[in-house]
């Protein structure tokens, strides 16, 4: 990723963007665990408290293993394909077990996983107020208007298409703010807002911001969300 330093209004950068508490730490939006060594330069950093910096932890190694175990269609440490999730299975059997239990197939013998929806849930909110506050200088702390997730291959050709084109924006981001920047320096009106890609492969994300904040995201290719503030 290239570097973008925030210009935006600093009283936006002095809370929690989580919850509106200290700034003790920074937090990496997307959080590491999501992403594969070696980890891109420039990883977006928020502003948050220790106990939201520690709270989420559980929950994205929950997902985080989740996607991967439905991409690779198995719990078994041996057949996973990214070292890390592999890793952890292995030192967190319990993990494992309840990944595994969770785990069944439809009459056509295609792997099927039972999903803890407010684990993703979650994450997702969490991820989407990072990126809110880092990409778009507009913290928000309400609860969301929407936030849906499905797997990318379960939509429809006009749904993919849609969610792969992020909606039009009404008006211009935070002066200053790091998609201001990307919109006059590397993308143009015409194309912004566009997808920004942490790790090809791994996770992108998008964020538009007109008669409500729209964040978009992608993990593995596998997991699309988007979270919606009016």
């Amino acid at each position: 990723m290239k570097q973008l330093n925030d210009y935006s209004d600093k009283r936006l950068r002095a809370f929690c963007v989580y919850c509106g508490g200290s700034t003790a730490t920074r937090d990496h939006v997307p959080s590491r665990i999501l992403l594969d060594p070696p980890y891109p330069p420039n990883l977006p950093v928020v502003p948050a408290c220790p106990e939201c910096n520690n709270s989420f932890a559980l929950d994205e190694e929950y997902l985080a293993c989740l996607v991967e175990c439905v991409i690779c269609g198995s719990t078994t440490p041996e057949e996973i394909k990214r070292e890390r999730i592999g890793t952890i299975l292995r030192k967190k059997p319990a993990l494992a077990v309840k990944l595994s239990q969770d785990r069944a197939a439809d009459s056509s013998g295609k792997t099927l996983f039972r999903v803890e929806e407010d684990r993703v849930r979650n994450v997702l909110l969490k991820l989407a107020r990072g990126h809110a506050s880092y990409e778009l200088g507009e913290p928000q702390l309400n609860q969301p208007m929407s936030l849906n997730f499905a797997p990318l291959d379960t939509l429809s050709p006009e749904a993919r298409d849609d969610f792969e084109s992020p909606p039009s924006p009404t008006a211009w981001p935070e002066v200053g703010s790091r998609a201001m920047q990307r919109l006059i320096e590397e993308e143009g009106a015409v194309d912004w807002p566009g997808w920004v890609v942490v790790q090809s492969g791994r996770y992108r994300y998008s964020a538009s911001i007109g008669e409500g904040t729209v964040i978009r995201i992608v993990i593995s290719e596998y997991l699309a969300g988007e979270v919606t503030w009016g």
